[in-house]
């Protein structure tokens, strides 16, 4: 058997997404999501081509390190209007099932991406800024800030990931504050909750992720891997165990009639 056939290679996915710009040099690869070019405006379409383009990287052996970033001056927008955003949150059991099986996807496939991955925060990170959270190194732009705009002040039960990421992140007490209030965490009030690791003037936001990848790709191989796997363990138990529960009680609130 032919193994090597059995993996991703870039061809297969760089250029599939009508969302994300991906692009590799040196072994590192960038993800820029995008909406027709400018800043993302988050969508359904996004969360499929994001689950699936996780599952490419994750089994393209010639990725020494990810880089995952947004386009423009947002990194991920925008606020729902809540009115609309209440009613497109009501869905039908099908509705509800072949959602759950994308958000499972989601985050699983991100975190088997088995080589260190780096965000680049380039600006506000309004709708499921959960997904910078799970990449190794986190970097923000000054002009960056964290909301969960689409969950429980939109009418949602905080249950496809966004229950565990932060309060893993910023830490128990900050997290349920945050999802409950649909408080905006500036920059520099990320840093100090130890939710990013440095903050940037925009301008050197992805040169200064680049100059990190290419010193972690100088690593060998295997304590690349073997570091990621690692350090991202104790997430990936956590999504194992709590995302099946968190989106079922997600779930009975989407389809409920009140």
């Amino acid at each position: 058997m032919d193994l090597a056939r059995m993996r991703s290679r870039l061809g297969d996915y760089a250029k599939k997404y009508d969302t994300l710009r991906i692009r590799r040099e040196d072994g590192i690869l960038e993800v820029a999501m995008h909406t027709g070019g400018g800043p993302l405006r988050w969508s359904r379409q996004t969360h499929a081509e994001l689950e699936e383009a996780f599952m490419h990287i994750g089994r393209d052996r010639e990725n020494k390190v990810v880089i995952l970033t947004g386009t423009g001056a947002e990194f991920s927008g925008p606020v729902p209007d809540p009115a609309a955003n209440k009613a497109a949150h009501r869905k039908t059991t099908a509705d509800v099932v072949e959602l759950g099986w994308e958000v499972k996807g989601l985050l699983s496939n991100i975190l088997a991406v088995d080589v260190p991955m780096i965000a680049a925060v380039n600006g506000p990170a309004l709708r499921h800024a959960e997904l910078p959270m799970l990449c190794d190194v986190v970097l923000a732009a000054e002009t960056a800030e964290f909301k969960d705009s689409a969950h429980f002040v939109g009418g949602l039960v905080p249950g496809d990931g966004v229950h565990i990421v932060f309060p893993a992140v910023m830490g128990l007490n900050r997290a349920r504050y945050f999802l409950l209030t649909g408080q905006t965490v500036k920059a520099r009030q990320a840093l100090d909750f130890g939710m990013v690791n440095e903050v940037l003037p925009a301008g050197e936001l992805l040169p200064r992720a680049w100059e990190l990848a290419r010193q972690i790709a100088s690593q060998p191989d295997l304590v690349r891997r073997y570091a990621r796997l690692l350090i991202t363990e104790p997430l990936r138990r956590q999504i194992a165990e709590l995302l099946p529960y968190g989106f079922a009680l997600e779930a009975i609130g989407m389809t409920s009639s009140d």
